[in-house]
């Protein structure tokens, strides 16, 4: 069962904030800046890259990676909300699937980044959605996730040693903590 209704979820945040990083539940446009530049960190190689975007809305992370001259040579967004992917297509002028990645097929890629995509779903979601991005990937997948112990409520909260322990199955794990509090990212290596 899910934990919220994420469609009612952002459909409301938007209306009360607009197309902007509140739009989209993040507190502030810096504090989602420095998630991106976090996941971009882990992929040197980016420029020769594929790469998805799971959970895109509003294409912030390929602007973002325009800014830092940072794209990919071939950059998907993918989100489940068709107001998320029309403004991402014109926002970024890139190929945006509407996507469950839960459910629908997922293109292929070297790489998968996902940044507050598994904020509102379930732990056994989450991992369910880790490991479908993970057999759509060639090389791996980094994501973040609000770092504290699980809780009801609206978000998703993990201990970094509890995701660790549960993505060793699926590739090497790494952690990357302390640059931003109450937030981590974890980049796995397929094997």
């Amino acid at each position: 069962m899910a934990r919220i209704d994420q469609s009612l979820f952002y459909i409301r945040s938007i209306e009360r904030h607009g197309f902007n990083a509140r739009g989209v539940a993040w507190s502030d446009e810096m504090r989602q800046r420095r998630r991106f530049t976090m996941l971009l960190k882990q992929i040197k190689d980016i420029r020769n890259r594929t790469v998805v975007d799971a959970g895109c809305g509003f294409g912030d992370l390929y602007l973002h990676m325009r800014e830092k001259s940072l794209l990919p040579k071939r950059y998907i967004g993918i989100d489940m909300l068709d107001v998320m992917v029309e403004e991402a297509r014109k926002r970024t002028g890139r190929n945006i699937l509407r996507r469950n990645m839960l459910k629908d097929p997922l293109p292929e890629a070297d790489w998968y980044l996902a940044s507050g995509s598994f904020n509102l779903l379930t732990r056994f979601e989450t991992l369910l959605a880790i490991k479908r991005c993970l057999d759509a990937a060639n090389r791996g997948i980094v994501f973040n996730l609000l770092e504290g112990k699980e809780r009801d409520g609206t978000f998703n909260h993990w201990l970094p040693r509890e995701i660790e322990k549960a993505c060793r199955p699926f590739g090497r794990v790494t952690l990357y903590e302390g640059y931003l509090e109450g937030d981590f990212t974890v980049r796995i290596d397929s094997w």
